[in-house]
């Protein structure tokens, strides 16, 4: 301000020279004392309403310098109608158009001059020289792979950033019409597609120091070479990181770089979420979590004490998961978090639970999920899959919580294996209650039970890096030197991030909670995209950890494994997908099992475990695999479609 002050005084005595112009009243009388502070008070108001202080000048830029243009200009017209006001009643001379043409020129120029030199000293290598310590860490040497607009922004930004973390070195550029060589800012092009990879390892040969590799925002799914590029960058011990914004802007500023996953690597666009909706629906709610220790479970109960959640209740049977989860959720979050060591299985302990807590939704995501060891553990998928489901489905009617939305699986469609036989049980338990305690549009109960609790399932398939997942797995067989191993080379899965499953579980019991009547389902199901090949995760995962698969890490097919299926689907011959207005998720119209019929088949399980007869105990799951077809007049709109086509 004081520096600005001073320039407009120097403006109007440099423009009085060049001008050959004279003032008719002395510069230091009463009079002209009273012209400079007039001067100057008016230029200070019109410059802080024109908004030149609340500019931060090291990150200043083009439109920044325009508005001191603005406001040079709007302070000529000001003086310069001032003065028209004034020789109106007192004449003066010394002051016409060509003065102030020459002031609003000069006053421009010596206002900009010392930011703009301030701006270039700060981005120049003076400013890093001068300000480099013997303590302090040297910055790291980085090539930015992205759009040059993009790499304008962090060169600028990396430039101006305190402390120094990261300097770009060169830039690969996106655009097949960027030319090697150019230079953005002093930083040159490096490498234009289709040239990246070879240009990458040329690079890192040619140069003694370079630390990391950052990618652009949505570089993964714009580059074919992506996975290589990171591959050639691991190999030679260089991190790979991805840009995604800006943080801490008052504080000096820092990049915002991600690590690059499996998940990224496959190049599947996330799905984006309706933030606002999701946080509507969950704010202020008491949610109880079962199976809150696992994979699944925590990043709902993270993500619900994210979305404002009043308190979040764990139910698992985990001691060791649940201390696991403590040091997931952020220590500011502990407060509203409890957690109670419980087998949802036990009607007596989640009739505790819920009803101490007083949930306002319950996320059932508490399942045993391994095919190979449910094949033999098959009273354990029963009793927790199964009964799990019954008695926590029921103790939230009982307890009159408003939402129950059951965590399903791809594997309930069309199952042959024990774990998909429970899952589809569960379902089927669920869809029963959906209908048995739906209100239909005229306000009225459809049946005996009078409680009000929305019943829901969400079924999705695979989720990178949950416990037990073939990310993970694969990843333990690489540190360990190999061999990875693959049931059969054709083999392919659904897969989902975990980020992404849950924010659509949370969508999906969000509109559930809004539907009635022929527009209510019970049954949810997640677009997972397209199926991606085993073969090709285990081969990626190998070259993003730097190694050659079958040379460096062999792959050693073993065999289709009992109740394994080559293919998994989303959704069975039998079932209508309804296109919803929310993104990414679809209702299902499904068979649904009478409850009078779950209730015999559940009585019936119950003595085929007592009397562990395993045949037995899967004719019943057959039986309510097959149910019965949906009434005839049913007149619902539907739109059918195959999971992976665009919404």
């Amino acid at each position: 301000m004081i520096q600005d002050a001073v320039m407009v005084l120097v403006a109007v005595a440099l423009s009085l020279i060049l001008s050959q112009s004279k003032l008719s009243f002395e510069a230091f009388s009463s009079t002209g004392l009273t012209f400079w502070a007039s001067v100057v008070v008016l230029s200070h108001v019109l410059f802080r309403y024109c908004g030149l202080y609340s500019t931060v000048w090291r990150f200043a830029s083009t439109p920044d310098f325009f508005n001191i243009l603005k406001s040079c200009a709007i302070l000529t017209v000001t003086l310069y109608g001032a003065s028209l006001l004034v020789r109106s009643f007192q004449p003066m001379t010394g002051l016409n158009e060509r003065q102030f043409i020459v002031f609003f020129l000069v006053s421009f120029t010596i206002i900009s001059a010392p930011r703009l030199f301030y701006r270039f000293f700060r981005d120049g290598a003076s400013w890093r020289i001068l300000n480099r310590r013997t303590d302090k860490a040297q910055t790291k040497q980085a090539l930015f792979v992205g759009r040059l607009a993009e790499a304008d922004v962090i060169i600028r930004f990396t430039r101006t950033a305190e402390p120094a973390e990261y300097s770009i070195a060169g830039i690969m550029a996106m655009e097949g019409a960027a030319r090697s060589g150019t230079q953005i800012q002093g930083v040159p092009v490096v490498a234009i597609r289709p040239h990246l990879v070879e240009v990458l390892e040329e690079y890192i040969k040619g140069t003694g120091h370079l630390d990391l590799l950052i990618f652009g925002n949505g570089a993964e799914h714009e580059i074919e070479e992506y996975s290589e590029l990171v591959r050639v960058a691991r190999h030679s011990d260089i991190a790979v990181v991805q840009f995604s914004g800006f943080s801490e802007l008052g504080q000096g500023g820092k990049l915002v770089l991600d690590a690059v996953e499996m998940e990224t690597i496959l190049r599947r666009p996330a799905v984006p979420s309706d933030i606002e909706r999701i946080v509507t629906f969950v704010s202020g709610k008491r949610v109880l979590v079962t199976g809150g220790a696992g994979s699944i479970g925590r990043t709902l109960v993270r993500r619900s004490l994210e979305l404002g959640a009043e308190a979040v209740l764990v139910a698992d049977l985990s001691e060791f998961g649940i201390f696991q989860l403590s040091q997931y959720i952020d220590e500011k979050d502990h407060d509203r978090l409890k957690v109670r060591i419980v087998d949802v299985a036990d009607r007596r302990q989640m009739t505790r639970v819920v009803g101490e807590f007083k949930p306002g939704i319950i996320f059932h995501a508490a399942a045993l999920k391994h095919v190979p060891l449910l094949e033999e553990n098959w009273d354990a998928a029963i009793q927790t899959n199964v009964f799990g489901t019954l008695v926590c489905a029921e103790v939230a009617a009982k307890c009159e919580v408003p939402q129950f939305v059951l965590v399903s699986s791809d594997k309930a469609v069309d199952p042959t294996s024990v774990l998909g036989m429970t899952k589809r049980a569960a379902e089927q338990i669920v869809s029963a209650l959906h209908e048995t305690h739906a209100i239909e549009p005229n306000g009225h109960q459809s049946d005996r039970l009078h409680s009000g609790t929305k019943f829901i399932a969400v079924r999705f398939g695979n989720v990178f890096g949950s416990s037990g997942s073939a990310a993970t797995i694969f990843q333990a067989q690489i540190e360990a030197g190999g061999p990875v191993t693959i049931t059969d080379r054709r083999m392919t899965r659904y897969f989902m991030t975990v980020a992404e499953a849950v924010d659509l579980v949370i969508m999906s019991a969000a509109d559930a909670a809004q539907r009635q009547g022929r527009e209510d389902y019970a049954v949810y199901m997640l677009d997972m995209g397209k199926p991606v090949a085993i073969l090709e995760v285990a081969e990626t995962m190998i070259r993003m950890a730097g190694k050659s698969p079958y040379t460096d890490i062999p792959i050693r097919f073993t065999g289709i494994r009992p109740g394994e299926k080559l293919h998994e689907t989303l959704h069975g011959e039998n079932e209508e997908i309804v296109k919803l207005s929310t993104s990414k998720i679809f209702g299902l119209r499904t068979d649904v099992v009478g409850w009078p019929r779950v209730e015999t088949a559940l009585t019936a399980l119950q003595t085929a475990m007592k009397n562990q007869d395993k045949a037995s105990a899967l004719a019943v799951l057959e039986g309510l695999h097959q149910a019965e077809k949906p009434p005839s007049d049913a007149h619902w709109e539907t739109s059918p479609k195959t999971v992976g086509q665009s919404s």
